[in-house]
């Protein structure tokens, strides 16, 4: 999300009831009956085979992204500095020595620095918006261009500042070549701002004062007909609380043709981005879709299709999500997968920008909005917390505690999108200078390398903002996060200073030898080398009350291979005990510790941690074989539950168990909810009604056989 204006298969969730399924990995099944009497034979159960075989791992959970701005990035192509246009900076976007117009970076130039962004290990590229864009916005100090993509006009070819489609087409090409995916930003939310209102006013008018009407003006609420099921009213001119008005020289300015008319859009005024306002009010200006209307829905399916098949995409970051409704989500998220997939796309994958700190407001956009992830900006806030202001770890433990949350039939938190800054916010060198003002420059590169190992070794896909490897800072978000790597004639980005290096912005910024990027570029190797650092399952261990060690272990559930993984934000050593997964078994370190350390009977192993930064240690053997078959416990929601409910599963007889949650509604076809596999055992699911009571049909809960990596097991358990 960026403020757009100079100022302040896949299935539906189904909505049902009764937990019917487990399995239990070691790997183990566990089937439930129907918890109703039935008046007629419902469908069987899935086998405990096919249960078994479903997947853990979405396969973009491997992924390291670079996150560009093509207009900061690198000038391959000087000739399309104004995009084409003539005449002055207010009308052809460009102004290398203002922050907030074209710098000139292009697709040429980013095609031309693969090389360099490779070297940092990266496996997926992600571009900022490249659509055609309006050049400039606003007026007087007001006016700033559309380089950061996200004013969008024609949303069928590249912005010309960037070059064209076929320059897109080698970018992508060539990066293929090179090992490296390319994501897309796209943006459903809005256009860019090319209608007013009549009367000049702005203030959003809620639904409840000012509903929309019907062609032959009958009041109606749009959200009764969001989820696709029920015909759309037709409306007229005056159905709108505002009326739109566009100038005559724009009325065929958006491509499609179907984004110029009027209608559809909500025309109710600016959000204040709280409540009704959200989704509904324009979102700082810009010309809000009414995604609520089947013709956008359809039509941003489209156009985000053709994207897919003409220019093998791999994916797509969306930006506003939350201020868009969620049915309109669960359509289009399930259309771009399923059509993804007849082009043979069946990896594609999508991650969603939900600007909050909160798991629970996250999410929801993945287990009902069928997307696959989230940026995860709870992890954000919570590592800037533990590496850059010295708190507690037991905020970043919440956070992972949270994973349950994310789970679905195609996705986990391990597609979670990691960050530590971005364009919008700030950067870390940003964040890590703001929190310590008086700290060395030694003692802010160490900071920012503490940062840069949480994200790495921990759960989750992370993305180095460009930029960040080269230890730029700057003095705030928004444009002032934004700097060049190519040289900067922006007075304001001159003066900053950058981490680990005394070069400044008037010099071009692609130093493979700068210690930030030799550091992400070790990061990324240790974690191809051992891949239970970069997919394993990640177990809390250890969080200090107040500054000092966290401690998670990874394990790679194919193999049996366990790291202890151990940070340390403390201005001074620290050391911790803690459990790991195995008893007697010596761990060596292969990341900033050559130690050795040896678990007890117990398993617990004690970790020294020097200060501001982080360990890993592997263990000589694999994981321990359980010392029992697994046992269930099922836990279902009460009769009556409604909204998000919980599902859990108590394991016990082993450490590296997989839950596989699956549900049947009455007679209807039964629905894998998720998998889990990793304590706490547990999914959450959406009931759309009263939840009847009933009884239990059978009283036993039987795991039993799969092909773990231990052989078959078979255990026993509860339904309560």
């Amino acid at each position: 999300m960026i403020p757009r204006w100079p100022a302040p298969s896949r299935r539906r969730t189904p909505s049902g009831r009764r937990v019917a399924a487990v399995t239990a990995a070691a790997l183990a099944a566990a089937l439930v009956p129907p918890l109703t009497a039935r008046a007629a034979t419902p469908p069987a159960p899935p086998s405990d085979a096919k249960l078994a075989a479903e997947p853990a791992r979405h396969d973009a959970t491997r992924e390291q992204f670079y996150f560009v701005l093509p207009d900061r990035f690198a000038n391959g192509d000087t000739s399309n500095d104004r995009g084409g246009l003539t005449g002055s900076r207010l009308a052809t976007g460009h102004d290398p020595t203002d922050k907030g117009f074209y710098q000139g970076g292009d697709l040429k130039g980013l095609t031309d620095r693969l090389d360099y962004v490779k070297g940092l290990g990266t496996t997926a590229i992600w571009l900022a918006p490249i659509f055609k864009n309006q050049p400039v916005q606003g007026t007087g100090k007001d006016a700033s261009a559309g380089y950061h993509g996200y004013w969008i006009t024609d949303f069928t070819q590249v912005d010309p500042h960037f070059g064209t489609n076929k320059d897109l087409k080698t970018l992508i090409s060539k990066a293929h070549a090179k090992g490296m995916k390319v994501f897309f930003d796209v943006i459903t939310n809005h256009t860019a701002d090319v209608i007013d209102y009549e009367g000049g006013s702005h203030a959003y008018l809620s639904k409840g004062a000012f509903p929309y009407l019907t062609k032959d003006g009958r009041p109606f609420d749009d959200a009764d007909h969001a989820n696709g099921t029920k015909k759309f009213p037709a409306v007229g001119k005056d159905s709108f609380p505002y009326t739109p008005a566009v100038p005559a020289a724009k009325k065929n300015l958006k491509v499609p043709s179907w984004l110029n008319d009027p209608a559809m859009y909500h025309n109710r005024g600016d959000s204040t981005y709280a409540g009704e306002n959200s989704t509904y009010g324009d979102f700082s200006g810009l010309d809000d879709l009414w995604t609520e209307r089947p013709e956008v829905v359809s039509g941003m399916e489209k156009i985000y299709q053709r994207w897919v098949k003409d220019f093998g995409v791999d994916g797509f970051r969306v930006d506003t999500v939350k201020h868009v409704n969620m049915e309109f989500w669960t359509q289009w998220a399930t259309a771009l997968d399923e059509y993804a997939a007849r082009q043979g796309r069946k990896d594609f994958f999508m991650f969603g920008e939900v600007y909050s700190a909160d798991t629970s407001v996250n999410a929801p956009y993945v287990t009902q909005g069928r997307l696959d992830a989230t940026l995860d900006f709870p992890f954000q806030d919570a590592a800037r917390a533990y590496a850059s202001q010295g708190g507690s770890a037991k905020k970043l433990a919440g956070v992972f505690g949270d994973d349950y949350k994310y789970t679905t039939d195609k996705a986990n938190a391990y597609g979670q999108v990691t960050f530590l800054g971005n364009h919008d916010m700030g950067r870390i060198g940003s964040f890590l200078r703001q929190d310590n003002p008086k700290a060395t420059d030694a003692e802010i590169l160490r900071k920012d390398r503490l940062a840069n190992e949480l994200m790495f070794l921990s759960r989750g896909n992370p993305v180095v903002y460009y930029g960040d490897e080269q230890g730029f800072t700057g003095s705030g978000g928004d444009k002032d996060a934004r700097q060049t790597m190519f040289a900067s004639r922006v007075a304001d980005y001159l003066d900053d200073e950058q981490i680990g290096t005394g070069r400044t912005h008037a010099r071009d910024a692609y130093d493979t030898t700068a210690p930030l990027y030799r550091q992400i570029a070790d990061l990324a190797k240790l974690r191809k080398d051992n891949p239970a650092l970069t997919d394993g399952v990640q177990t809390e261990r250890y969080a200090a009350d107040g500054p000092g060690v966290y401690a998670f272990t990874r394990t790679d559930a194919r193999t049996g291979a366990e790291y202890v993984v151990a940070f340390n934000n403390a201005d001074d050593a620290r050391t911790a005990t803690f459990a790991t997964g195995s008893a007697k078994t010596t761990y060596r370190g292969i990341h900033g510790t050559g130690a050795t350390v040896t678990s007890g009977a117990d398993r617990k192993v004690t970790v020294t941690v020097p200060a501001a930064s982080a360990v890993v240690l592997k263990a000589a053997g694999t994981l321990d074989k359980p010392a029992a078959k697994p046992s269930l416990t099922l836990t279902a929601p009460a009769a009556g539950a409604t909204g998000t409910v919980g599902l859990g599963a108590d394991v016990t007889g082993g450490q590296l168990n997989r839950v596989v949650f699956a549900a049947q509604v009455g007679n209807g076809p039964w629905r894998v909810l998720g998998t889990a596999d990793h304590a706490p055992y547990k999914v959450t699911h959406t009931l759309d009604r009263t939840v009847p009571a009933g009884r239990v049909d059978d009283d036993r809960l039987v795991a039993q056989g799969g092909a773990g990596r231990d052989g078959p097991v078979e255990g026993v358990g509860d339904l309560v």
